[in-house]
């Protein structure tokens, strides 16, 4: 996961009536109206349209402003190579000739045409107003009554429901209990510290994006703006249905329910709104089947949708929910956006296209695709900048860590969510992988394989934590890789594995860095200072958990356990788990903050990498980038709105 949103479906709430009132109070008065008010009404009509009728229709003497006006609406629509443009922005026309004259009177004289017809048709619909019967204009007046009340009637309905949709078989939590009893005990082990990471936020900080659990406060981040908008509760929502902790997540639903707005004036990510949120309301929805969840992440992704409203269709970074108005960072550069956030977008849209029948969402993320595509690409690799307004790369830095990591999980992601229908997303994938093993993919000294990044024609030794996700990626993407390889990306997703683990192990805390290095005689360790700390991140034990449903080697499951054990002695605080800031030190510092992805990621992947197979099945379940499970979609022969056949 990289860390550097719809107009409501409920809309305002319907003033309730006392019973016995009337339903439409404010157009009584209207129904009222006496027959020779309206005749009244008629004639007044009749006389005004005579009146403009006299009035409009040009004479000789107004030519003269006619044609001015002419020449403002007209010329500027003329589509001629002669045209040009003052920098005032007035249109001029360049030599105009006799032709030209000749032209604009016979588009003079076809609009007066067309005016003297408009006012005449209108004309005679007044005469045969006037010529009917009084019953007969009863029975219009009477048709407009009825048509108003029905309008009516439909606004007071509210929302249209959304349609419904096959739901999947989900799997009982008692299906995931483990035969072997001591993974058993340490499953009971992260369940007590996801429910002390949920009690203590829900003490202290409910409400709030995040909690702060030294200060025993609520806490957030610029990625939420300024608004509490319950991201903690939203992204642990899964986890505490899949944990079978469902008095919790009856308060988290209910909190939601009634509190939950996204009308508010706040400026958002939408990488991380969309990860978090649309991805938790949708997991939750699947799992509960409680609609509440699908009518929240509808009218979030509405909110979400003017980001892409840029001259490429590459959505902004942040947009504002209640204007609607986008920005990218400033730092991202000269105004670009980032690859990891534009492009992992792609699941939870295919979601709501699927939910709702708009094939808006779907469409959105598919031409981000398609734009992709046809652009070159420096050793066949992707940039992780783009600049939304030109459509051209920003500076040449690629990374599987921070600003690229889940671009390329979700082009995996996209072809295991479409039942392998997607193979356009697999071969794109597939290129992608290859051109990473070719250009940043390196053996240290030491024996040790790593994922450097390439920044300007160089590949700089150095690894991120976020980049450690890539094990279990290559892992997950082994079964359907190209030329029989997939023994050969099953080994390369145990080798990260492997260097991933030695960043913990050659720590104090056995807590792994933020990045670690491969140079000057120093392995998988944290040089810089700002590089030392740990903030509760879930990548190195999401890639055990690949690797160990994949294999079922033990060495997973004890690398797990003592990452949980580390995180359980040296992060937990009286008022729930903190990151450190120096994985070297024997008496660490504290950032004092519970990011609310500890409870969506960290401790789900904990808690399954210590549960049996059949607790959220790969042939079911495909996990978002926040760790939030959605359903393969088994659509056989049926395709999404405004896409292509699936092609097997």
């Amino acid at each position: 996961m990289t860390t550097p949103a719809l107009l409501p479906l409920s809309g305002r709430r319907i003033p309730t009536l006392s019973p016995g009132a009337s339903s439409f109070p404010h157009h009584r008065a209207t129904l009222r109206l006496s027959e020779k008010f309206i005749l009244l009404l008629i004639l007044s009509a009749f006389i005004t349209l005579c009146f403009g009728a006299f009035f409009f229709l040009p004479d000789n003497s107004k030519h003269k402003r006619f044609d001015l006006g002419l020449e403002d609406v007209l010329i500027p629509h003329i589509d001629s190579p002669k045209e040009g443009k003052h920098a005032s922005g007035q249109v001029v026309i360049h030599g105009q000739g006799g032709h030209d004259e000749h032209r604009h009177r016979e588009e003079e004289e076809s609009l007066r045409d067309k005016i003297r017809a408009d006012h005449e048709r209108a004309l005679q619909e007044a005469k045969e107003k006037l010529r009917k019967s009084r019953e007969e204009l009863q029975a219009e007046i009477q048709t407009e009554k009825n048509k108003v009340m029905e309008d009516l009637k439909k606004k007071d309905a509210g929302p249209k429901p959304l349609p419904p949709v096959p739901m999947p078989k989900v799997v009982s939590v008692s299906d995931g209990e483990p035969p072997e009893p001591d993974a058993k005990e340490k499953r009971d082990k992260i369940r007590e510290m996801m429910k002390h990471a949920w009690d203590s936020y829900r003490q202290y900080g409910w409400g709030h994006n995040e909690l702060k659990p030294l200060a025993k406060k609520g806490h957030s981040t610029n990625i939420f703006g300024n608004s509490q908008l319950g991201a903690t509760i939203v992204d642990a929502l899964d986890t505490l249905y899949i944990m079978g902790l469902h008095e919790e997540f009856k308060d988290g639903q209910e909190w939601i329910d009634q509190n939950l707005d996204f009308g508010v004036n706040a400026e958002v990510s939408v990488f991380e709104v969309n990860i978090r949120f649309i991805g938790g309301l949708l997991a939750a929805y699947y799992l509960s089947g409680q609609e509440v969840f699908k009518l929240k992440a509808v009218q979030l992704a509405e909110k979400l949708l003017p980001a892409f409203n840029t001259p490429t269709g590459i959505p902004w970074a942040m947009v504002n929910l209640k204007s609607g108005v986008g920005r990218n960072w400033g730092w991202a550069s000269a105004g670009s956006s980032i690859l990891a956030e534009f492009g992992t977008l792609h699941m939870e849209f295919v979601h709501l296209t699927y939910l709702t029948g708009n094939p808006a969402y779907y469409q959105k993320v598919m031409h981000i695709r398609k734009l992709l595509a046809k652009m070159d690409r420096p050793n066949g690799l992707y940039p992780n900048y783009l600049n939304p307004r030109t459509g051209r790369w920003g500076q040449h830095h690629t990374s599987v860590g921070g600003l690229g990591d889940s671009f390329y999980e979700y082009l995996l992601k996209a072809w295991l969510m479409s039942d392998k229908t997607d193979t356009e997303a697999r071969k794109t994938y597939d290129d992608a992988i290859e051109a990473i093993e070719r250009h940043l993919i390196r053996k240290s000294n030491g024996g040790l394989t790593f994922i450097g990044e390439w920044k300007n024609g160089h590949l700089e030794r150095k690894m991120g934590h976020l980049a450690c996700f890539a094990g279990g990626m290559f892992a997950l993407g082994a079964d359907g890789s190209p030329d029989d390889k997939a023994g050969h990306y099953l080994q390369l997703g145990a080798e990260i594995a492997h260097t991933c683990h030695e960043s913990y192990d050659r720590t104090v805390l056995k807590l792994g860095p933020e990045a670690f290095k491969f140079d000057s005689g120093l392995e998988a360790v944290a040089v810089r200072q700002n590089e030392k700390y740990y903030i509760l991140r879930p990548e190195v034990i999401e890639t055990y958990w690949y690797m160990w449903r994949f294999t079922h080697d033990p060495k997973y499951r004890q690398w797990g356990w003592e990452a949980a054990q580390a995180i359980d002695k040296y992060c937990r605080v009286s008022g729930g788990f903190s990151g450190v800031k120096d994985v070297y030190s024997s008496n660490p510092t504290y950032d004092d903050v519970q990011q609310s992805f500890f409870l969506a990621e960290t401790l789900k992947y904990l808690y399954l990498l210590f549960s049996s197979d059949d607790l959220m099945p790969f042939e079911s379940w495909v996990f978002n980038t926040e760790a939030h499970p959605l359903p393969v979609l088994h659509l056989g022969n049926i395709t999404l709105p405004g896409s292509e056949p699936a092609q097997r």
